[in-house]
């Protein structure tokens, strides 16, 4: 490997790096501004509506409310630096803990919502392209039109009420059945604790709960990435070099996969990275819907509840995955793209 290929990997890798903390320091000031703007006051809800003045002010002298804004966000970004988020005012508990208990069955969620978007919506966009202006290609394009556009709330309903409450095919709530209720997972990752453990049943009980949830997160993501695959794919079809692969008499599957997908997939990996971001946030339908615990669900609760430093909290760890799951798509596009690795 070249040593002027490997300052160009660090060099890059490290700029990213710098930019990913930057925007995590900007990401703390916008939530902490969040909790200071949203009209109530905080130490009012915390005490309670029975509590008495005095109390109230000493609440609101122990959570510094008292104090000017910038001594407050100082205050609020060393907890943050220390991995303090607060305490929960209706569970009482560190908000960090609460979310560490509750993120790996969104993870779950999300995860499994990435792979119907990947496996669904890659192959629609290549078939739209190559079978471009056709009838494939107006099917796909309208079926595509009708998932962006339906609500995601309203599809859950439908596939809830038909798939699971009519056909009884799948589960209509919930991460596992009664009969399974006894389960103890280590990590909160449930499909992998119950491999792990040997417990099949549970796995797969598991398995069939999340298919519909997912599902429902993934449709208005595959309408975006087909898309999106459909319009780079059908770009990179134009180029020189698909002319000159046709030429040489490679199969025409081999120049669609190897040369026009693979040139494609840039814009469609940076879309993909930011999805696993939005997806995080738009478990709050999907999760209270399906009445699946997370951190979707968790933050229904605190709004409910006006319980302003876990929804800051919520919010913070969304906005940091999106940050972290943009980085290493900036470090995928640097093998990706010869232009970034070169330059």
């Amino acid at each position: 490997m070249p040593l002027e290929f490997i300052k160009n990997i660090f060099f890059y890798i490290g700029q990213r790096i710098i930019l990913t903390i930057i925007a995590l320091v900007v990401l703390s000031f916008i939530t902490f501004s969040l909790s200071y703007i949203v009209p109530g006051d905080a130490a009012l809800v915390a005490a309670g509506p029975n509590a008495g003045k005095v109390k109230i002010e000493q609440l609101r002298r122990e959570m510094g409310l008292n104090l000017p804004f910038h001594e407050q966000y100082i205050i609020y970004f060393s907890k943050l630096s220390k991995g303090d988020l607060g305490k929960s005012w209706f569970t009482h508990q560190p908000i960090l803990e609460d979310i560490k208990d509750l993120l790996p069955a969104s993870t779950e969620l999300v995860f499994f919502a990435m792979l119907f978007n990947i496996l669904i919506a890659i192959p629609l966009g290549v078939l739209a392209a190559t079978k471009r202006d056709t009838k494939t290609d107006l099917s796909i394009r309208i079926l595509v039109m009708f998932g962006a556009g339906i609500p995601i709330f309203w599809l859950g309903l439908l596939l809830q009420h038909f798939l699971a409450g009519e056909a009884e095919l799948f589960p209509i709530a919930g991460r596992l059945s009664f009969s399974n209720r006894n389960f103890e997972s280590n990590t909160g990752f449930i499909l992998i604790d119950s491999i792990v453990q040997g417990e099949w049943s549970v796995f797969v009980d598991s398995l069939w709960h999340i298919i519909l949830p997912s599902f429902t997160l993934s449709v208005l993501f595959i309408a975006v990435i087909t898309r999106t695959t459909r319009s780079t794919v059908m770009k990179a079809l134009e180029e020189d070099f698909i002319i000159l692969a046709r030429s040489k008499g490679i199969s025409e599957f081999r120049v669609v996969v190897k040369h026009a997908l693979r040139n494609a997939l840039v814009p469609t990996v940076t879309i993909l990275g930011m999805q696993i971001g939005w997806m995080m946030g738009a478990t709050v339908l999907v999760e209270e819907i399906f009445g699946r615990p997370g951190i979707g669900k968790y933050a229904v609760k605190a709004v409910t509840q006006s319980d302003i430093h876990a929804i800051v909290g919520v919010v913070l760890i969304v906005g940091v995955i999106f940050i972290i799951s943009n980085l290493i798509v900036d470090i995928i596009h640097f093998f990706l793209n010869p232009r970034l690795r070169y330059n």
